[in-house]
């Protein structure tokens, strides 16, 4: 193939996150299929509710109901331990019947070894080796079945480095093509109710081997209520 030939990496199809300023933002209109997001951030800052937020305006063309998310068309499982869960995912994208798999969430892929070891015992790096070679074996089935994988992440503390982490290595960072970064930043009014406001960064991964990201120009913050 002809590299003039190949299709832009900003055509690729997507799906709406049913927030029109963030699927702006986002640069392609909104999230890719076919491909790895993560989504993170602290504590009670929205990421599980954009992600519930999506699968609802997914599922409502298939006259789901007027609000949330349809739960006769939705799988949920809870694996025992990480390898297990991403077993799952892996057999859910190669099956090609599945449009959306949001794993929820990367801190608590807990591997086995951990899991029948002794508290306090040392694991270096295993959550990290798991995620790499996860990621690596569905970065090629999710183009083959147009599957969109959403990773929701934890951001933590670390001393003696950046002021925060995600947890589960850098493999999701360098094959994630799409990140956003979600932040709480206080609270709206409507009557007597308040609502949690958010603000979403979409942020370009840059991969080692230097490939562009999906959005080619600068970054761009969206807000909106969650």
């Amino acid at each position: 193939m002809y590299l003039s030939r190949a299709v832009s990496p900003r055509n690729v199809p997507v799906f709406s996150t049913g927030s029109f300023a963030l699927d702006v933002a986002l640069g392609v209109g909104g999230l890719p299929k076919g491909r790895l997001v993560e989504i993170y951030g602290p504590e009670a800052s929205g990421k599980t509710a954009l992600a519930l937020h999506m699968l609802s305006m997914l599922l409502i063309r298939s006259l789901a109901k007027a609000i949330g998310v349809n739960t006769e068309n939705l799988l949920l499982s809870q694996p025992d331990c990480g390898k297990q869960a991403l077993s799952l995912v892996d057999t859910l994208i190669q099956s090609g019947s599945v449009d959306v798999i949001v794993v929820d969430s990367v801190a608590a892929l807990v591997p086995k070894g951990e899991l029948d070891g002794e508290m306090g015992d040392a694991h270096m790096a295993i959550q990290a080796r798991l995620m790499s070679q996860a990621l690596r074996k569905f970065s090629h089935s999710l183009l083959l079945s147009q599957t969109l994988l959403i990773f929701i992440n934890q951001v933590r503390e670390r001393f003696g480095g950046p002021t925060e982490v995600t947890s589960g290595g850098n493999a999701l960072k360098f094959y994630a093509p799409m990140r956003l970064d979600i932040k709480r930043i206080g609270l709206i009014k409507k009557g007597e109710e308040f609502f949690r406001m958010t603000k979403c960064l979409c942020l370009n991964a840059c991969a080692h081997n230097g490939k562009s990201s999906l959005r080619e120009d600068s970054e761009e913050q969206a807000r909106s209520a969650i």
